[in-house]
């Protein structure tokens, strides 16, 4: 999975996803809820860097399978929504074959 450009572009979006439900359901309910901003901090930060990581890698994905401006969309704005990262990756999967 992770030896071509798709492949590590959905790898890339499973962990972004992932750090982005960490930031919503852990980090920000720990902020608001006990008062530890820290955790926001770091996991904010995280996710900030893995969402660049995701965009550059969508920018490679879209160059190389030469995606059309609606998959391009669809994708990034799949990785603003919670969730969203995991149902586009079943589509990816479809370009893997």
């Amino acid at each position: 999975m992770r030896n071509t450009i798709l492949g590590r572009f959905r790898l890339i979006g499973l962990i972004e996803g992932l750090s982005y439900l960490t930031l919503l359901f852990i980090a920000m309910p720990m902020k608001y809820m006990m008062g530890e901003p820290i955790y926001v901090k770091i996991v904010g930060m995280t996710h900030g860097i893995l969402f660049i990581i995701f965009v550059m890698a969508q920018a490679s994905l879209s160059a190389k399978y030469k995606l059309n401006w609606k998959d391009n969309t669809i994708y990034f704005i799949a990785s603003l929504i919670p969730f969203g990262t995991f149902f586009t990756d079943s589509k990816l999967k479809k370009l893997e074959n």
